[in-house]
């Protein structure tokens, strides 16, 4: 085994070696592509990592630390009827505006805590494929057409690829079951519905923080309503917040008010709502960190804090990849990757079987951010690009990217990650090919 470790350590060594020696630095795509990996990961820290991903790691310490196994498991688990843990997975994603990234610490929580394979796969489907706000946008941007299929296609999505997963790994899914059915029905801390609050308060807070917003021809309606008093919104749900940390969590109003107040003054100083958002999750960090009261105040930081070391790492990795290979798209901002982008135009012109596969395998290693999947298909449908396509793309793309595959590879493991995404391509596939012949 001594062996085989320094031959591993000494293959990389060359492979780096190798690269930076015949490193094409004058080669105009290949500057525009390292360009591309820079810009993708300064948008991803700028964009995603303090608004989104972070709210998502409280929001997962929220799950393991103040769900109970036994309510996990009353919805997901052995015990619970399949129908009633398909359901609840496959919607979920409506009330989520998540992309393939932000679900996975969700995912993970939910997996640790006793869910069963299929209903924490089409969980984790279902969440960034058919949030409400993507399906809107789906509909008034590509027509309402793709937007009706889009639901469709994701929800049976979920209930399919996860009941698949079961069934596959049926051994081990009787397994836990038999483990579940002898787990004792512990009695909750705190009433149900105080940690549903807690819970959805953090939620509102991730949804409203990161709400998109609409065409450049609407100034008006409701959609236009929320985008301009979005942090309007979202510091109504922080006074819940401190509701919630005073009233259920039982921290010290004092160190509360000490934490409001650094944040208050934070956002008067800066037009940024970054900089509150950070003083924010740092004075919650600090707070429960030195609670006293309550061991689960403390224990809640630091799962988040575990996520965080688990997940952040493999998706910055992920990120870089992704620009590089596939460029960096966001906004007004178009830069190509070392692949050029008129090839995958060229690609996923018509209906065969080819150009519906490639689009689903684009799709699946692309990271899309939320939202941001529709006016790149666009561009591409506007560039020649087929509806069946278009339909692959937005049912393998939202759910699934390389850095998200590289974390769900630390959770379940790297076979059911491979039939996971082998299993998503395959059914974008077939989907897209069913729609276009339409």
């Amino acid at each position: 085994m001594e062996w085989k470790n320094e031959i591993k350590i000494l293959t990389w060594i060359i492979l780096v070696f190798v690269f930076a020696y015949f490193m094409p630095l004058e080669s105009l795509r290949f500057q525009e592509a390292i360009m591309a990996m820079f810009d993708l990961s300064k948008w991803y820290a700028q964009e995603h990592v303090i608004l989104c991903l972070l709210p998502a790691f409280f929001i997962a310490g929220v799950i393991a630390v103040f769900v109970s196994q036994g309510a996990v498991m009353k919805y997901f688990g052995a015990k619970a009827k399949k129908w009633v843990a398909y359901t609840v997975a496959s919607v979920s994603g409506t009330i989520l505006a998540v992309c393939s990234c932000t679900i996975l610490p969700l995912f993970s929580s939910i997996h640790k805590r006793g869910a069963g394979l299929g209903p924490a796969i089409a969980f984790l489907y279902s969440g960034p494929a058919i949030n409400i706000l993507a399906i809107i946008l789906t509909a008034r941007i590509l027509g309402f057409e793709m937007g009706v299929a889009r639901v469709l296609g994701a929800v049976v999505f979920s209930v399919v690829i996860g009941s698949a997963m079961s069934l596959i790994y049926r051994k081990e899914e009787k397994a836990k079951r038999e483990e579940q059915m002898n787990f004792p029905d512990m009695p909750e801390k705190r009433p149900m519905w105080q940690t549903a609050f807690h819970f959805f308060t953090l939620v509102m807070i991730l949804i409203f923080a990161n709400w998109g917003k609409p065409a450049e021809d609407v100034t008006s309606g409701t959609w236009f309503w929320l985008y301009a008093y979005k942090w309007h919104i979202t510091a109504g749900f922080s006074l819940l917040l401190i509701y919630s940390l005073i009233a259920i969590l039982k921290i010290k109003w004092q160190h509360v008010l000490l934490a409001v107040i650094a944040t208050a003054a934070s956002a008067f100083l800066t037009s940024s709502p970054l900089i509150p958002m950070v003083v924010g999750i740092a004075g919650l960090s600090v707070i429960t960190l030195i609670d006293k009261r309550d061991p689960d105040n403390k224990e809640w930081t630091l799962a988040t804090w575990d996520f965080t070391k688990q997940i952040m790492p493999l998706l910055a990795i992920g990120v870089v990849v992704a620009g590089f290979l596939l460029g960096s798209t966001h906004g007004d901002t178009a830069i190509a990757g070392i692949i050029p982008n008129s090839w995958i135009a060229n690609l996923v012109g018509g209906n065969s079987l080819f150009s519906n596969f490639f689009a689903s395998i684009v799709g699946a290693f692309m990271y899309f951010a939320t939202l941001t999947e529709v006016p790149i298909l666009q561009g591409l449908i506007a560039a020649g690009m087929g509806k069946g396509p278009a339909l692959a793309l937005l049912l393998a793309g939202p759910s699934l990217s390389l850095p998200n595959m590289l974390v769900i590879r630390g959770v379940i493991g790297t076979q059911k990650t491979l039939v996971y995404v082998l299993l998503v391509v395959v059914m974008a596939t077939i989907t897209g090919m069913i729609y276009g012949s339409l």
